[in-house]
């Protein structure tokens, strides 16, 4: 690999860097081919790129740019990258489902929003709710009042007929 393809590559890291809201970092080790490819058409689904770079030119990318410093730590080995941005949380079900099922894809280290987190807790980043999911349980909070409102009042109005009902049937007999 010659210097302008190193350049290139550290480029579209640093680019791939800037516009992700979060960044993991796999070891994807004894995982063969046919795998890795349904692994990164899930990863695709979900708006994630998922790609393989040479450690050392993911370090000088992360130096350059001067985010997740603390990845440098953890390039060793076969390492896959995962570069989310719409759904940060998006990666870490994928990994943990894989990781759960076949032993295989274990997640070293990422960051979410500038927050760092060891690889220890993928279980406790794949049980947070998406993005998504918290804007309806929002949503579905302020929506419940008002629902409720309108089931107290159809409520005094059902039991308002009901009485004038039961006053009409003792005035007729």
């Amino acid at each position: 690999m010659n210097k302008n393809e190193k350049s290139d590559i550290i480029s579209e890291v640093k680019e791939m860097i800037q516009n992700s809201s979060a960044v993991y970092l796999t070891d994807y080790t004894g995982i063969k081919v046919a795998d890795i490819s349904a692994i990164r058409n899930n990863f695709r689904k979900e708006g994630v790129k998922y790609k393989v770079f040479k450690n050392t030119l993911f370090e000088r990318a992360i130096n350059e740019t001067g985010k997740y410093e603390k990845l440098a730590d953890h390039l060793v080995g076969m390492t896959g990258y995962a570069f989310a941005s719409d759904n940060p949380i998006a990666p870490a079900k994928i990994i943990k489902k894989y990781f759960d099922d076949n032993n295989k894809l274990a997640l070293k280290a990422c960051y979410i929003e500038n927050q760092f987190y060891p690889g220890t807790k993928l279980d406790e980043i794949a049980s947070l709710p998406t993005k998504n999911e918290i804007i309806a349980g929002i949503l579905g909070s302020i929506n419940a009042p008002a629902s409720g409102i309108v089931g107290a009042i159809n409520a005094v109005m059902r039991d308002l007929v009901s009485v004038i009902d039961e006053i009409s049937k003792k005035k007729a007999a």
